[in-house]
């Protein structure tokens, strides 16, 4: 009886890659994108395996055809748009005040940011929601 037996590897795994060349700011959307078997057992980590880890997501940098697409060039798309309006939400002590404000800058979900109060001008911080609202912090 053998102790300590390595399970065998599993066959070799996927790699997404581009169909053509995909820019910067671009979203991945399922026909610019394919699932190739990897060859090559000295590949680099960091490359997404498969299509659902992309799908949606927006590249950061140029992406080649056939080459493996790296995680770090993709970011989540931006939940609010700086100049866009969107609803501020403050709630603390069984108050809820609600306003209308502007981001100063684009943003995802669960990014604090920075954003202007449309009625008072006065530039307040808060976390976006993943409804699209910021929720203001307390100071």
């Amino acid at each position: 009886m053998l102790c300590g037996m390595v399970q065998a590897q599993a066959g070799p795994g996927t790699a997404v890659v581009p169909q053509r060349t995909i820019y910067p700011g671009e979203e991945l959307l399922a026909e610019l994108v394919r699932e190739v078997v990897v060859t090559n057992p000295n590949l680099r980590a960091g490359y997404a395996a498969v299509t659902d880890e992309v799908l949606g997501k927006i590249t950061t940098r140029t992406l080649l055809p056939g080459r493996t697409i790296p995680v770090g060039a993709l970011r989540d798309a931006w939940a609010v748009e700086r100049g866009a309006t969107v609803s501020l939400i403050f709630a603390g002590g069984g108050l809820t005040i609600t306003a209308v404000g502007t981001p100063l800058e684009n943003a995802a979900v669960g990014d604090f940011i920075r954003v202007r109060n449309v009625e008072t001008g006065v530039v307040i911080s808060g976390t976006v929601m993943g409804d699209g609202t910021v929720r203001v912090a307390a100071k």
